[in-house]
């Protein structure tokens, strides 16, 4: 039997440990850490996008988890995101796989979920 995506992103601990290399990696990243760097003075704010993108992740990715969060446009509206910005992201998105250890395959199918999500997240 073939182990769900989820599964080879480690589950829920593995999946969260992405989203915090990753969001860390955004700090740090100076061609879109302006958008990431506000949600250092809120917390909550920070730690419920953390919580969505975890739980969307784990539910895309075969976990048996609900995603109630927005939608990706109705959460991307209005944020006028560049191509140039989302390409950023994944490159941010791909090093936090590289640092948890994850393999080729798996990164590829990361890949394919992400440029499945472009067109609804880019300049809306």
């Amino acid at each position: 039997m073939t182990k769900t995506l989820f599964d080879r992103l480690g589950g829920t601990n593995g999946i969260s440990n992405i989203v915090d290399d990753t969001v860390e990696n955004h700090m740090n990243n100076p061609h879109i850490n302006a958008r990431f760097l506000p949600f250092k003075e809120r917390p909550e704010q920070m730690n419920l996008i953390k919580k969505n993108t975890i739980d969307f992740f784990s539910a895309g990715s075969g976990g048996h988890v609900t995603y109630s969060g927005k939608d990706m446009v109705s959460a991307h509206t209005g944020m006028n995101i560049s191509p140039a910005e989302y390409m950023h992201v994944m490159d941010d998105i791909f090093s936090a796989l590289d640092k948890n250890g994850i393999d080729e395959d798996s990164k590829k199918d990361v890949l394919t979920i992400l440029w499945s999500l472009k067109n609804m997240i880019i300049s809306h």
